[in-house]
């Protein structure tokens, strides 16, 4: 497994990291999942406290005894819940970030973290005083670097411009490339992309589309009709050398400024499959400028 360097920090994260998300509840078969990622070379492990309300974590600590080393793992602050109680606020404040990071070391049962991620954020937060809290956790050791996980561009500004972050992690693929506006200022500032999505709700593997959502099913995705997404589908079909899935990961693991592509697998066979995809022959410069031509530069509307 290939692995590239997170920003300007000392972190180097695999091609594909393991998103826990979806690791599920069950400590025996989250075992085997990441077991089998960390197996075949898979280095970056991504959760967040929010996840199944700190079990996720949980899970993740037990999985790691032992293994700690072995892995950067990354987890995400900003959402204060209740356990046991529905829903989440917004929190980016200081104080709640490092009350938070105690809790979510007692729960990775480790002392530090690699990459700590703001989990999500808007142009309202106290910028400053959520930059002072990572840059504060830093200097204490509990964490190494610190990013941000956010599509809003007015966001992801203020931190290139006012913090030290390393990485943007990003919802990016073949079907929703508008982070690729924003790649040229994050190259500058040598600022990594993590990549969440890249295979957009299982429209980009070889699952058939009577199986995918019914929201994408009946509405399609982002701004492609349902037709779209069944015309551009049988285009992709077309590189027959590639599956859909090999496609995507290929795609966005061609730009420089990506360091990881985070894959979520909730069992074995996903995992094999995502790293096998990751390892196949890059696209030529030909090919990704054809997929360019058959699919929509859109960019963010919002936010700006």
């Amino acid at each position: 497994m290939k692995k590239r360097r997170l920003g300007q920090s000392e972190l180097f994260v695999s091609e594909i990291g393991l998103g826990c998300m979806s690791i599920g509840t069950n400590l025996s078969a989250a075992r085997r999942t990441i077991d089998e990622a960390l197996a075949l070379g898979v280095n970056y492990l991504d959760t967040a406290d929010l996840y199944d309300q700190g079990i996720n974590e949980e899970i993740i600590g037990s999985v790691l005894k032992g293994k700690r080393q072995e892995v950067i793992l990354a987890t995400k602050v900003g959402n204060r819940f209740e356990k046991g109680k529905e829903g989440w606020t917004w929190d980016p404040s200081k104080v709640h970030i490092k009350e938070a990071i105690k809790d979510s070391l007692k729960r990775l049962q480790t002392d530090y973290i690699d990459l700590y991620q703001l989990h999500g954020g808007t142009i309202d937060d106290p910028i400053d005083e959520t930059i002072e809290a990572f840059e504060e956790l830093k200097k204490e050791g509990l964490i190494r670097e610190y990013g941000i996980s956010s599509i809003r561009p007015n966001v992801i500004k203020e931190y290139v411009k006012r913090s030290s972050i390393v990485s943007v992690m990003m919802q990016y693929s073949l079907l929703d490339r508008r982070p690729e506006e924003w790649f040229p200022l994050l190259e500058d500032h040598q600022i990594s992309v993590v990549v969440r999505g890249a295979v957009a709700k299982g429209i980009l593997t070889n699952r058939s589309f009577s199986t995918l959502s019914a929201s994408i099913q009946g509405n399609g995705y982002l701004s492609y009709t349902v037709d779209e997404l069944k015309q551009l589908r049988e285009q992709l079909a077309q590189y027959e050398s590639y599956s859909l899935n090999e496609l995507a990961l290929s795609y966005v693991l061609s730009s420089k400024v990506v360091a990881s592509v985070v894959a979520g697998a909730s069992k074995v066979e996903q995992v094999r499959e995502n790293v096998k995809a990751s390892q196949i022959e890059r696209l030529s410069t030909d090919a990704l400028n054809e997929l360019k031509q058959i699919t929509k530069e859109d960019t963010y509307l919002q936010h700006r």
